[in-house]
């Protein structure tokens, strides 16, 4: 592995070491796309001598599932009893060397499923201290919570490198590439919108992987990076937060300091918590539910009240087709309308069909032919 790291390291240089211009972008998208390829050879070496490959992941359960990631020490076990509380069920699954640790969060009606994963450690993308099996359960995660405590906020810029060398772009809205390789005509080039990517560029980061021929559509703006990403075909975007234990254990000045360093390093402020006495957990519950962007339709059975109680929990956003699928395959099969009530129709009761794009609290009544 020495000898991959330091042909990163060298790449890396040369990188930092050329100023960025059209004169030298050509040679630039080059050597980032070489570095992407050295990156993910040693990654999948990595999960080929642990003997796991990427179908590699965990039993999911619940609405949605969200990770635990920090090092060790952070007190992710105790975050997640005080998510869960002591209703949860856990256990222990085991996964040859490590072991994942899972309960349930209920909170607005949806039951969360949140993951205390092993603490990731520097190298874990490149396979050390098992990371990769680790990083495998994180990329099958729809939420991941970025967890340090006020002795080791440092470790963030740690721990979002990791999960950026396995291939996992957080808070990044997958770019709209398509490359599609041919047997002949060179690279053809397609863009919809304002590109700043020239043909020479594009050429240049395929021909760096053995692509010489292939047809290229970009919609919208798109960086190096975007295509390279695209190229590879193998990216995890996931929405994440950071979130920053043990307040309680410095002072309040401290606490505004940590706070005010990584909004200003990453662009969004962090949640401050302690697990251990409880502060700002509700809050955080609050966050977990609002980044994965869950919402709530209620039921209606036709010729009843609806069920308010319990009601569906599906991630937005959903049209009436995404319910109907959720519920069983012949809703959509024996379709004929649905009936809103709620925030996405202009008035109660609507007639709507299976396109109809829902709102969080809505009530629907699903009709179908006997």
């Amino acid at each position: 592995m020495s000898g991959v790291e330091d042909q990163i390291r060298e790449i890396e240089g040369e990188l930092r070491r050329t100023p960025y211009n059209k004169a030298t972008a050509k040679h630039i998208g080059r050597l980032k796309a070489k570095l992407a390829k050295i990156r993910d050879e040693a990654v999948a070496r990595a999960m080929a001598s642990s003997g796991f490959g990427e179908g590699y992941a965990i039993r999911k359960s619940g609405d949605a599932t969200v990770v635990l990631a920090g090092f060790p020490s952070v007190g992710k076990s105790t975050l997640l009893n005080a998510l869960t509380g002591t209703r949860s069920e856990t256990a222990s699954y085991p996964f040859t060397t490590i072991s994942v640790i899972p309960g349930t969060l209920e909170h607005r009606g949806a039951r969360i499923q949140i993951l205390d994963i092993p603490g990731l450690i520097a190298g874990a993308a490149m396979g050390k201290g098992r990371g990769k099996e680790v990083i495998a359960v994180v990329r099958s995660a729809d939420l991941i919570i970025v967890l340090v405590d006020v002795f080791s906020g440092q470790h963030v810029d740690v721990l979002l490198r990791e999960l950026h060398d396995a291939g996992i772009r957080i808070n990044h809205e997958k770019p709209d590439i398509t490359i599609r390789k041919s047997g002949s005509g060179g690279i053809r080039l397609n863009t919809v919108g304002a590109v700043d990517l020239d043909i020479d560029e594009i050429r240049s980061i395929l021909t760096e992987n053995r692509i010489v021929n292939a047809d290229v559509l970009i919609r919208g703006d798109v960086t190096q990076d975007d295509f390279i990403d695209a190229m590879f075909g193998n990216r995890i975007y996931a929405p994440a937060f950071i979130a920053v234990n043990k307040v309680d254990l410095v002072d309040e000045q401290t606490v505004k300091e940590i706070e005010r360093d990584l909004t200003e390093r990453f662009g969004q402020p962090p949640i401050m918590i302690s697990a251990q006495s409880g502060y700002h957990i509700e809050e955080l519950k609050d966050a977990i539910y609002d980044r994965l962007k869950l919402m709530r339709v209620y039921l209606k059975p036709a010729g009843g009240p609806p069920d308010m109680d319990e009601p569906l929990i599906i991630r937005s956003p959903a049209t009436v087709e995404d319910v109907c699928n959720r519920l069983h395959r012949d809703f959509v099969r024996k379709f004929r309308y649905a009936r809103v009530w709620g925030r996405s129709v202009r008035h109660e009761a609507q007639r709507v069909g299976l396109a109809h794009e829902l709102a969080d609290g809505d009530v629907l009544s699903i009709v179908t032919r006997r």
